[in-house]
């Protein structure tokens, strides 16, 4: 199970951005969402997914609104489950609390924590470390044709879209690292996977 704490940084110059982040991890379905992200405390939100790819999703979706520390638990959790995430506990829950903080100055601004933090959490930290500092670099027009292109558009359409060319929307995707975050996606979701197993 894994449990996704996030903690706004510089809340009191930027304004509360929780209700921002709510309403884009709540825009789609997030796969395995096992208790829907909520504000916690403050500025800092919580949920718990049973799915890698849903966490990587989250980190993704935060990465893409800025401003976000995130930490990942990886781990158990109490039995039986909470009807929501801040009323419930077990390993995973500490392992997150670590994890932001831990996340503290780390490219990305995110970390991944396990209860018993073995080779397969350290693994799966290095890879979502990766991507989130390959989505850190993304500008809004980066964000804007990747968005684009990974809903199922061709460059061609992506650029007709956007009212640019084709190789403007090519230019936008490499500057954005679309293939480097891409294969990041899929690895973080495969060694998620392990460190959960």
């Amino acid at each position: 199970m894994f449990v996704v704490t996030a903690d706004q940084r510089a809340s009191r110059r930027h304004g509360d951005g929780v209700p921002a982040a709510l309403a884009g991890l709540g825009s789609s379905p997030l796969p395995g969402l096992v208790l829907g992200f909520e504000r916690t405390a403050g500025d800092e939100i919580q949920g718990v997914l049973a799915e890698p790819g849903g966490v990587v999703e989250t980190v993704t979706r935060l990465a893409r609104l800025g401003g976000w520390r995130v930490g990942i638990g990886v781990g158990a959790v109490d039995r039986p489950l909470a009807s929501h995430a801040r009323a419930a506990s077990g390993p995973a829950f500490v392992a997150a609390r670590r994890a932001v903080e831990d996340a503290r100055g780390v490219p990305g601004a995110v970390a991944v924590r396990a209860a018993d933090q073995d080779r397969a959490a350290r693994r799966a930290d290095a890879a979502v470390v990766l991507l989130a500092a390959v989505l850190g670099r993304r500008s809004a027009a980066g964000w804007e044709a990747t968005q684009l292109v990974a809903s199922g558009l061709t460059g061609a359409a992506a650029a007709d879209a956007l009212g640019i060319s084709p190789s403007a929307v090519s230019q936008r995707l490499r500057a954005a690292g679309a293939d480097e975050a891409a294969r990041a996606q899929w690895l973080a979701v495969d060694l998620l996977g392990d460190a959960d197993r």
